[in-house]
Parts: structure tokens; sequence; C-alpha cells
């Protein structure tokens, strides 16, 4: 397609959505970046960019949950991609009102503005949380949805909000379901940039579980999955996996990072956890066929070239992150 359009995204402030921004400018898109207004005025992730990259934006501030304030933002729209979420897991556990406004509500606000202003392809995202543990391997999108958080759950009904849309008023609207995303510029509630930080930093890296496994895909891979899921001509009804078709553990995943790194520091499992007990999600691992097919995606970055990469960012950045002293 010519990405020489009009393209709002929701979330643009946050870890994918700056890449995501980032990716759309270089093609040309005439981008308008949502960004959750805060007394500082600060443009979250975005204030990364390079000054050429933000001088070609038009930043909105403003709420999901404020239906006037997405609807003046998606007016003139072409394309949206809805990234804009409460994402913390451990987060929705104490605040879940919060998360279902914004997740689910903010959800509903967005559908509402991309069918009144008429957009031709609505990307909503969704995440791997919303299976839980895995009850089969490797995960395709027929596998049940099982959510072990509020986070997660609030991504059930945006999902399937999204798909009543598309149902009921014909709104072309694309589902993508990212497994585990990093890269640079991720903040340490995160694994990896938890882990990287404590090895950099520490004596010893503590981590939670080392037995619960993962399927990491590199943020670059990820925004090329949105960006073709906004290109094909006809939507897909059904959502699509973003995924790296492989799985490893915490544990070997730690031994990874720290060997990035270069420190010698020891790797201790520990009982402490944000999150309530049971709640673990103990295994991910994406079957990501359907969008090979009907995307025409696979990931490029290997994940030994990605944990290379994002830890030497983070390296360069440790003055961003707090001491990561929470065990992942």
């Amino acid at each position: 397609m010519n990405w020489k359009t009009r393209v709002l995204v929701t979330g643009a402030g946050g870890f994918v959505g700056s890449h995501l921004v980032e990716a759309l400018v270089r093609r040309g898109a005439s981008v308008a970046a949502f960004v959750r207004y805060n007394s500082r005025s600060d443009w979250g992730l975005l204030d990364d960019l390079p000054e050429t990259t933000r001088a070609a934006l038009t930043v909105v501030a403003g709420d999901l949950r404020d239906e006037d304030a997405v609807r003046r933002a998606a007016a003139g729209a072409e394309v949206i991609f809805h990234l804009g979420a409460l994402v913390g897991i451990p987060y929705s556990y104490v605040h879940p009102r919060e998360v279902v406004d914004t997740n689910v509500v903010g959800t509903l606000n967005v559908l509402q503005a991309a069918l009144e202003h008429g957009a031709r392809r609505l990307v909503h995202t969704s995440t791997s949380e919303v299976y839980g543990t895995a009850q089969s391997v490797p995960m395709t999108e027929a596998h049940p949805l099982r959510p072990q958080s509020p986070y997660a759950a609030t991504k059930v009904g945006a999902d399937q909000l999204a798909a009543s849309y598309r149902r009921a008023f014909g709104l072309p609207v694309v589902v993508v379901r990212p497994f585990n995303v990093y890269g640079p510029r991720q903040s340490a509630r995160a694994i990896i940039p938890s882990i990287a930080v404590q090895a950099f930093t520490r004596d010893r890296v503590e981590i939670g579980s080392p037995h619960p496994t993962r399927d990491l895909t590199f943020v670059e891979d990820t925004v090329a999955g949105f960006i073709r899921a906004a290109e094909v001509t006809e939507a897909p009804d059904d959502p699509l996996h973003l995924g790296s078709n492989f799985e490893i553990s915490v544990g070997e995943l730690a031994r990874k990072i720290v060997a990035a790194v270069g420190r010698e520091v020891e790797v201790v499992s520990v009982s402490e956890r944000v999150r309530p007990r049971d709640s673990e999600v103990e295994r991910l691992y994406c079957d990501a066929t359907r969008a090979r097919d009907l995307l025409g995606w696979s990931p490029t970055v290997t994940l030994d070239d990605g944990l290379a990469r994002t830890v030497r960012w983070i390296g360069a950045h440790l003055e961003r992150y707090k001491s990561a002293l929470y065990a992942v």
C-alpha cells in the first residue's frame, strides 16, 4: 500500500508503539501519535526518537477513556493502529478497575471512532496472555482462552469487542496477537530488561521460577507484522499470532542475557513474587503459521542477535532504569 496517508497510533509513547511510529515515519506516513496526557507534558518513549522523526509527528495528548478525545484524534485517519493499553500485569491485580476502563472501554472508543470516520483498516493489539498457560503446543489461534490476570481478561474482552465490530458493522479490523516482544527501550517491568539491569549492576541476578517458557520476538519483527496486517487487501477474520515458533525457559534466557552482558554474576531463583500464587503463565510457545501464510510475515532477527542489540542499548542507558531488585 501507499503509506503516504494519515495514520493514527494509540499507545504511541509505549515500547512497541514508539518503534511502530518510527517505522511508519520512515515509510512516509503522516502519523498522529496518541499519548496519554500527563502534567509533565512528556511524550513517553517518543522523546527517544530522532529529532527529524519527532518533527514529522502530530502528537495528540489525551486519554483512551475519553470518547471525545479519541474521536477527534481519529478524524481523517485512514489506518489506525490501536496499541494503547495499561499492560502491567502486577498492576492489574491491585488496580483492576482502571485496567478494565482503559483496555476495554478505551478499545470501544477506538472502534467506534474508526467506524464513524470510515477508517479503511484498524489493527488491534491482543496478547498471548489471553491463553494463560499453554494447554497444547505449539499454540495456534484455536487455543482456548484462559486468562490468568485481570489484564489478560481485559484483553480478551477488547479482542471480542473488535471481532463484534467486524461482524456487526463490517469494520475492517485485524487482531494481531504478539507473543513476548523485546528490544531497545523496553521498561524493566519486562523480563529481559529486568535481568539485564541486574546483571549490569549487581553481583547476582534474581529470578522467580526458572522453568516457565516464553516465545520471544524482537520488536522490529513485531512491528513489521503490524504493518503487514495493515497492508493486506482482505482483513483476516480471526486473530493472527506474531511469534517466533520456539520456546526458551526463563532460566536459560537469564544465562544468555548474563553472557551477553559479559559479567560474572550468579543467577538465583527466589520465592518472592509480585504476582499472586498460582497466577504464573508456565508455558508460551507460538505457532505463527497463519501470519506467514496470510501476511507473508516471519521473524528475521535471531534471539542471540536480538539479545545482543537489546543488552547493548540497556548498557548504554542504565541511568533510565531503577534498580530492578524484584524477581521476574
